[in-house]
């Protein structure tokens, strides 16, 4: 039939009912294909409701009231369907709350070299909605700061920002993107090419990254920009190499929004001991699983002292992944 039943079956024990049990289910009928993790919670939460008003009134057993049960259900299927909810008065005491909740997919669990970006306008964000940790973090959130440094400057014990953040990404309020640096290496993917065809996109991109009271900047130089980084090539080399395309445009905001929509990717440094009988520093940071920025972060210690650390050692090479 390509269909799928969704059903809670339930039984009810007592002595007045035939054989001293009533069964029911109720279910919702729906195409085979069709995702209905969201539908499941309501078919139990109407199966209790159900059996609340059958424990209360005896709703279902009852000759009277069970004709009504057509009706409500017709209602129910009707309004789920048009808005995602349905509030239906039952009795004068009872009344059917039902409401379609979204499933998002699971979001990556925010570390803290992780640097929260505003997804929409930080202004549009409305204080009072959020619990007093998200409050309190919100004014440090400017899409340069990491998760550690919000932390810090807010005084706000690291894992609740970290809490209140993910709650962030969960909702889709904000996204994450890695630390800007100046010796940051990038490159740009497929998806750059949706710069070029895509008119929403370049509104949205050139509103992004001009300069606040410059003329706006040009696609073409933006484009330009995006296509000019390369493995080898530093967001400093980027700045000198096209000075005169970054007049109007601003070359940290430019990253950041290329890194929100996948336009490009950060290539991240990762040390490897080759040797692991030898000593060295932070070993077990040393394994090709650990970025630059979660040693910095974990250490304390600057990429420059890093890189010279690293140098100095050789038994420790870095690979760029």
């Amino acid at each position: 039939m390509d269909k799928k039943l969704i059903g809670c079956p339930v039984c009810i024990e007592h002595k007045k009912y035939v054989r001293n049990a009533l069964l029911f289910n109720l279910g919702f009928v729906c195409d085979a294909k069709a995702k209905t993790c969201s539908l499941e919670p309501i078919v139990k939460k109407l199966a209790g409701y159900l059996t609340t008003l059958e424990l209360e009134s005896g709703f279902i057993s009852n000759d009277d009231s069970k004709q009504k049960l057509i009706p409500l259900m017709t209602i129910i299927l009707e309004d789920l369907n048009a808005r995602g909810n349905c509030s239906l008065p039952i009795d004068e005491s009872n009344t059917i709350h039902l409401k379609v909740i979204t499933q998002r997919r699971d979001q990556p669990i925010v570390q803290e070299y992780d640097v929260p970006v505003f997804t929409e306008c930080k202004e549009d964000f409305i204080k009072i909605h959020w619990d007093l940790t998200t409050q309190q973090i919100l004014p440090y959130i400017d899409g340069f700061r990491h998760i550690q440094k919000i932390s810090a400057e807010a005084d706000v014990e690291l894992n609740l920002v970290r809490i209140a953040v993910q709650n962030l990404l969960y909702y889709g309020v904000v996204t994450l993107v890695p630390i800007f640096q100046y010796s940051n290496v990038y490159c740009p993917t497929p998806r750059v090419q949706l710069l070029v065809d895509d008119k929403s996109l370049q509104e949205e991109c050139l509103a992004y990254v001009t300069k606040p009271g410059h003329k706006r900047a040009n696609l073409r130089d933006v484009f330009q920009l995006y296509c000019g980084l390369s493995p080898g090539t530093t967001a400093r080399d980027l700045c000198s190499r096209y000075a005169q395309q970054l007049q109007h445009a601003d070359e940290r905001k430019l990253i950041q929004f290329g890194l929100m929509k996948g336009l490009i990717r950060r290539l991240h440094k990762y040390p490897v001991k080759v040797n692991c009988e030898e000593r060295s520093q932070s070993p077990r940071l040393y394994t090709g699983s650990h970025s630059y920025d979660e040693i910095c972060c974990k250490t304390g210690i600057s990429y420059k002292e890093l890189d010279e650390r690293l140098e100095n050692d050789s038994n420790i090479i870095v690979c760029w992944k």
